[in-house]
């Protein structure tokens, strides 16, 4: 897949604010700080279309981006953030349950996880409500790059055990510096919206 044009739709606050129409959505999930806003960018070939913040949790509504004029990717607000207030975090999962309970157009995810530690709590429980769900999903670890050849196969070895995933289930392993795994991402993209798209009358 070739991603030729993306632009900036809109940041809704909840379900109700999202995009009318059945517009395929694919959502982009992760702990805070995990690097959502550098995978995005990378994903798409721009510099600034995600705004990359030294601050983690600053991302805290529903970010809808228009790939192709085909399909909607969703940044998600990060989740895991210890230092935001209480309420704050309540709203965040209320925002996010409705999101991925009530939205049909949601499609896929790309579910990120930071290759240079254990997976989280909250890194289990979304892989295991996609499970769930069965709702399909690609698997990244981002920042590889920060790690050397040798330790990448522990990292990765580490992520599949505390995960719990099968074998057969594909990591990519990603560097928004280096662009590693880029293509690997685009081709599982193409090959979901293939998928799921629902013929035209």
């Amino acid at each position: 897949m070739k991603i030729t044009s993306v632009e900036f739709v809109l940041s809704a606050g909840g379900v109700r604010e999202c995009p009318p129409g059945p517009m395929i959505e694919i959502a982009v999930s992760g702990r805070s700080n995990v690097g959502k806003s550098s995978l995005l960018n990378s994903l798409v070939g721009r510099k600034a279309i995600a705004k990359v913040s030294g601050t983690p949790g600053k991302t805290q509504r529903l970010n809808y981006f228009l790939v192709n004029q085909r399909f909607h990717l969703v940044d998600l607000p990060g989740y895991g953030f210890a230092k935001a207030p209480e309420s704050m975090r309540a709203q965040w999962r209320r925002m996010m349950q409705g999101y991925l309970r009530e939205r049909g157009q949601l499609k896929a995810m790309i579910q990120l996880v930071d290759s240079r530690h254990e997976p989280s709590r909250e890194d289990c429980e979304m892989v295991r409500w996609l499970q769930d769900e069965g709702m399909p999903f690609v698997l990244v670890a981002t920042k590889i790059d920060k790690l050397r050849a040798g330790q990448r196969l522990t990292a990765m070895r580490t992520i599949t055990r505390v995960l719990e995933l099968p074998a057969s289930q594909p990591i990519v392993q990603h560097s928004s510096e280096a662009g590693d795994g880029r293509g690997e991402l685009l081709a599982w993209i193409g090959e979901t919206l293939e998928s799921v798209a629902e013929p035209h009358p």
